[in-house]
């Protein structure tokens, strides 16, 4: 396996010199096309100025376009990067994947947890409170009274005693 991933490694830095070589040719090419080599043996200082002339014209003329390209690849981007953020917005709302129940018993989140060496076993239910329905029955029948009698019996210093002494516990 050592030996593919060095085959590899050794046939990629061939196609990357390649490719680097490829584009230095095809820039001399152009650059050949576009700016032939100039011959400014026998001209005359009129003539030289006139040629400056002409290569600053065409320099501002490039120059320009660049610009415009530039402003052009700068505005792409930005509209990429918004639709890009309204995709990942739309794939948030409507994609949500299909969650299914998988049912573990308690038993099996232990063993998973500690390991299949220990043998813990959990019923949940025998762990939980018994509530007897008579406790509850006897909860909610409290002898219900006419409350005036019991105001009048509490009413005054005697009232107020039985209440404190009732709170106290019984007396000895």
């Amino acid at each position: 396996m050592f030996n593919k991933c060095s085959l590899m490694v050794a046939k990629a830095k061939e196609e990357i010199e390649q490719e680097i070589v490829d584009k230095e040719e095809e820039k001399e090419r152009y650059l050949a096309e576009r700016a032939p080599p100039l011959q400014t043996g026998g001209m005359s200082f009129a003539e030289l100025q006139e040629l400056c002339q002409e290569l600053h014209a065409k320099v501002d003329v490039v120059d320009e376009e660049r610009y415009d390209i530039e402003a052009k690849v700068m505005h792409n981007t930005r509209e990429i990067k918004d639709l890009n953020i309204k995709v990942l917005d739309l794939r948030g709302k409507f994609k949500r994947p299909n969650l299914r129940r998988v049912r573990v018993s308690a038993d099996a989140i232990l063993r998973s947890l500690l390991g299949s060496k220990h043998k813990v076993s959990m019923d949940l239910r025998t762990n939980l409170k018994s509530v007897k329905k008579e406790d509850t029955e006897k909860e909610k029948t409290v002898e219900v009274s006419d409350w005036r009698k019991n105001v009048e019996a509490m009413s005054g210093m005697e009232g107020r005693k039985k209440m404190f002494d009732a709170a106290k516990g019984p007396a000895p």
